[in-house]
């Protein structure tokens, strides 16, 4: 709900999540448990009267992506990935708007299916909204290799997305951009107080792809790394 829009003409867009409820191949038993199953995790969410702490326990058509990908591609600038999402599907859809290119780094939640083919769970520790840093990278060494890179462009649309930048060493400048689509009046005052730059019900990328050409000049690219949280 960032990189990916949260709504388009009003209508709500599918997660990566929402793209595997609605697989033909899911039964519709199954599929009735996955949509009681989102009503009842995304309300603890996004409810702005519980804490993360509180939270914690209950969390066990893209538009302008092309500029984006590209312009960090052809700077040099690092794109890392966090998402609370399906990996397998995230990275499929990179790849058909091939996009996918070798600056790109994702930690996501990745399918693990047995020898007969069905899925029984997911790799390694579930990666939430409110986990998003450095401990729960595999490959924490990644971080690593961004030394002396001392800038970040980090992208978020939930309070957990803002952990997303620990672990990077050498740090010195973070521009933290929220999307903020829902709830908007309830969270508005926690957006703002939280983000730099609060974006509401924005189904584009026109702020970042215009700071990002605004930003980005001859002899100035390589110190920079972009974070992006789903």
């Amino acid at each position: 709900m960032t990189l990916s829009r949260f709504a388009y003409n009003g209508k709500r867009c599918p997660s990566s999540h929402n793209i595997l409820d609605n697989s033909k191949i899911v039964t519709e038993e199954c599929r009735k448990e996955l949509t009681a199953l989102f009503h009842h995790y995304y309300a603890i969410e996004i409810d702005p009267h519980r804490t993360i702490k509180e939270k914690l326990p209950h969390m066990v058509d893209w538009e302008g992506y092309k500029t984006f990908f590209s312009t960090l591609y052809r700077n040099n600038i690092p794109l890392f990935i966090f998402s609370a999402g399906i990996g397998d599907i995230l990275e499929e859809i990179i790849r058909q708007m091939k996009v996918f290119y070798p600056n790109i780094h994702i930690v996501s939640n990745y399918m693990d299916f047995n020898e007969d083919g069905f899925l029984q769970g997911f790799k390694g520790q579930l990666i939430h909204t409110y986990n998003k840093n450095s401990s729960m990278c595999e490959n924490s060494s990644y971080f690593q290799q961004l030394q002396g890179r001392t800038n970040v462009l980090l992208l978020g649309d939930s309070m957990g997305d803002l952990t997303m930048a620990e672990g990077v060493p050498g740090v010195q400048n973070i521009l933290k951009i929220g999307f903020l689509n829902d709830k908007v009046e309830e969270q508005r005052a926690r957006y703002m107080d939280a983000y730099d730059i609060v974006l509401e019900k924005d189904e584009t990328l026109d702020v970042v792809n215009g700071l990002l050409q605004h930003i980005l000049r001859p002899g100035d690219q390589e110190d920079r790394v972009e974070l992006q949280g789903s």
